[in-house]
């Protein structure tokens, strides 16, 4: 009882330091097994580093038009069919040498599906029925039998998902694949803060947290000891998407092929951007070195500048599909990424230890983006390739990125009509 004391007196001296000394507002409500675990949980955030991005993202990023420069890319199309032939076949040497891997990110809920679980494990209505993971691993499988190997397939889930993720795979027997191939590691979390600054609770017992972003797969793959896994199995390079998008292909031998004959130690896939005035980022050089901006920071006339053939220079659009090389990922590892803030909704407990839900977003979530790895390097290769090959991600029903259209565009890539 007296460690237990002492603890809440550091923790409540701790907490009026940061004035959040409301989240102990419960405390004596709690039974001994919720006061230890909130205790814990407030010994374990680091709230100088919380505020210092509350305060950091207050600041819009200011770039001067100057500082703005086309980044080089390849369209897939324009391609002929022997230069297709050529840099595939330099990609398919490294692959059939097992020196290939695949990571997953797969953090997300099902939530905005009206789905309970992971979202990996949610099922696309064809026949028959394939959860995204599966699909995903009917790619990895199809790519073993081609290269004759076995090719390491990483999963990155978070704090809310990993258990049941890791019971789905044993309960589908890992989709047939080998298991000791396949492993889960977890990405962090950081607390959110509503409107006034404050720490919000989920629980009377445990304030709410949320994943990070998707760029800090690099420093969890640190560390969990996934590097040192890759390095162990000799993996030179190491390709990132989604867990949500049904037609992309995760062993892109022309990739691969194309970084390589460039030297290049990171690459990227891009799509075009239809509508000049859709708000989705584009690649860029900024202060010379590649980057994916928002599209506010271009001028009208950047907007649907062309180069000399006639392609665009700032319409290439991010589609969560990159390689790294396994010296990229270290030092990315060892590097701060800058995070952004995104303001959402979140339940919360109220002043009466009640959950309210809010009807307008109320929260700061502050999260990492994996493509700002980019700008630790000096080139990156860009290859565009096509919506209707590549794309077909789930994010929703209300969208055009929804299941049906998904179903749609995979039924016909597969030729399951």
């Amino acid at each position: 009882m007296v460690n237990m004391l002492q603890n809440y007196e550091q923790a409540k001296a701790l907490l009026a330091n940061y004035k959040q000394e409301h989240l102990l507002a419960f405390y004596d409500e709690l039974n001994e097994e919720e006061k230890q675990l909130l205790i814990n949980q407030i010994f374990q955030i680091d709230f100088e580093e919380i505020f210092r991005l509350y305060e950091a993202s207050k600041i819009d990023e200011m770039i001067p038009h100057h500082k703005i420069e086309p980044l080089p890319y390849l369209v897939k199309n324009q391609l002929s069919k022997p230069e297709i032939i050529s840099y595939q076949s330099i990609g398919k040497k490294v692959i059939s040498s097992g020196k290939y891997a695949v990571v997953t990110l797969a953090g997300g809920q099902g939530t905005r599906l009206g789905y309970k679980g992971p979202k990996g494990t949610f099922e696309l209505d064809i026949v028959p029925k394939k959860s995204l993971f599966e699909i995903l691993c009917d790619r990895l499988k199809e790519a073993n039998e081609t290269y004759h190997t076995t090719i390491p397939w990483y999963i990155m889930t978070s704090h809310s998902n990993d258990q049941l993720t890791k019971e789905f795979f044993k309960e589908k027997k890992y989709f047939g694949y080998p298991k000791e191939y396949i492993s889960f590691f977890q990405q962090a979390e950081l607390p959110l803060i509503d409107v006034s600054g404050n720490l919000i609770l989920e629980e009377t017992y445990k304030i709410k947290e949320a994943s990070n972003g998707n760029g800090d797969v690099f420093a969890s793959m640190k560390r969990h000891r996934i590097l040192q896994n890759m390095k162990q199995k000799q993996i030179e390079w190491v390709f990132f998407s989604g867990v949500d998008n049904v037609t992309l292909e995760i062993v892109d031998p022309l990739l691969l092929g194309l970084t390589l004959l460039h030297k290049n130690l990171v690459a990227s896939k891009s799509l075009f951007k239809k509508d000049v005035n859709d708000k989705d980022w584009v690649f860029a050089k900024k202060n010379g070195k590649p980057s994916i901006m928002n599209s506010c920071h271009l001028t009208d006339t950047m907007k649907i500048a062309k180069n000399e053939e006639g392609n665009y220079l700032y319409r290439e659009i991010n589609m969560l599909a990159h390689l790294f090389h396994i010296s990229a990922l270290e030092k990315v590892a060892d590097s701060a990424l800058p995070y952004h803030r995104a303001f959402k909704k979140n339940t919360f407990v109220n002043e009466e230890g009640m959950k309210q839900v809010p009807e307008d977003p109320n929260t700061f979530k502050f999260e990492t983006f994996i493509f700002d790895a980019f700008s630790f390097f000096d080139s990156i290769e860009l290859l565009r390739v096509e919506r209707e090959e590549e794309f077909a991600p789930i994010k929703d029903f209300t969208s055009i990125y929804n299941p049906e259209s998904a179903k749609e565009l995979y039924e016909r890539k597969y030729r399951l009509k």
